[in-house]
């Protein structure tokens, strides 16, 4: 599904669409469309914690986003071979509105969530390797 970005990707802020592609139930791609620069591996943060935080007033402004709103939430990861040492980034998720097709990335303002974590917790390996 194709996605228009209100909020830019940090360090990407000339990208306006980007395409989400479902990789499986745990992975997906984020291809940014008008520019020749790889893609993002994305990771449904659900499938390795239990995960919230409040969504920014501006945010919710620029996505639209009512308490009926279709959600998404995804994380940026860094794959590293071996997966084990592969990070990440919980401070600053990716908001999808599935039903106006905009999407966000913002910094979560809580000291306790990292932009670095690592999947080497043998708890989030299984639950990876049941979705994938």
């Amino acid at each position: 599904m194709i996605y228009e970005v209100k909020k830019p990707i940090l360090g990407f802020e000339n990208v306006k669409r980007v395409e989400l592609l479902d990789i499986d139930k745990a992975f997906s791609m984020l291809t940014p469309l008008e520019h020749k620069i790889p893609g993002f591996t994305l990771i449904n943060p659900y499938v390795l914690k239990e995960y919230s935080f409040d969504i920014p007033s501006d945010v919710k402004a620029l996505l639209d986003i009512s308490p009926n709103s279709n959600l998404l939430v995804y994380n940026i990861v860094v794959l590293h071979n071996p997966i084990t040492k592969s990070i990440v980034n919980f401070k600053a998720p990716l908001l999808f509105n599935k039903d106006n097709k905009t999407m966000a990335q913002f910094i979560i303002d809580e000291p306790y969530m990292s932009i670095e974590e690592a999947l080497a917790l043998k708890e989030k390996q299984e639950k990876i390797q049941a979705m994938v």
